[in-house]
């Protein structure tokens, strides 16, 4: 089963320029990202599929999690670690039941506390909240506190995600309230140097660093 640590969750640029993307996601592996999400809206399928292929033999390399944006066919399909879920996407007992046994499904909750407190009693393997900064990704996005972070830890037993804007100068107020980890795009890929960055934003992490605590659905699979 894969297992989730709290730190640097790398989401990949949607890119066709595959070389460059291994290269830029390899030095972010190589260099302190303990989860990786392949996240493309508007590629075309078989290239979708080949990027995702090839980002799988790497996170194998250097054993971090791969987690599929929306697309729980692709995901099984490749045997990735899991797949992350929108409100648009299918609901997360369906995913669960389309998925290889053992693989996670994380779940976005925007600003939404309820949204959370609901998914993880039907089996959502970690939350994410965001965008807490303003994002390129998603400019239109809804802005939760970092009051709502204090108040999820104290509420929900899975893992935290910080979505949104992040950046080594703002993600030590989200991990302060409560963040396992936070999910960086742009911060991370448009940097002059993805390996300095990928070490800098671990290094946050650092004190007390631990594995993410497993919700109850996760010990349960694990069991079974």
């Amino acid at each position: 089963m894969a297992k989730l640590t709290n730190g640097l969750y790398a989401i990949t640029p949607e890119t066709g320029d595959t070389a460059q993307l291994l290269r830029d996601v390899e030095a972010a592996l190589r260099c302190g990202a303990s989860m990786l999400q392949y996240r493309a809206k508007k590629l075309a399928p078989n290239l979708k599929a080949n990027q995702a292929q090839a980002l799988q033999s790497l996170c194998k390399k250097y054993r971090v999690p791969l987690i599929i944006n929306d697309d729980a066919e692709l995901a099984k399909s490749m045997s990735a670690s899991g797949v992350h879920l929108g409100s648009q996407d299918m609901p997360i007992g369906e995913a669960h039941q389309s998925l290889l046994s053992g693989m996670l499904v994380g779940v976005s909750c925007y600003d939404q506390l309820e949204l959370a407190i609901e998914a993880e009693k039907n089996g959502a393997d970690y939350v994410a909240f965001g965008s807490f900064f303003p994002s390129t990704t998603k400019p239109n996005a809804v802005r939760p506190s970092l009051d709502l972070l204090r108040e999820a830890k104290q509420i929900i037993s899975c893992p935290i995600v910080a979505i949104g804007g992040i950046t080594l100068e703002n993600a030590p107020m989200l991990i302060e309230a409560g963040a396992d980890a936070v999910a960086v795009i742009r911060a991370l890929f448009d940097a002059d140097d993805v390996e300095a960055t990928a070490k800098q934003f671990a290094s946050l992490f650092s004190r007390g660093a631990q594995n993410f605590v497993p919700s109850p659905r996760m010990r349960e699979r694990g069991s079974s």
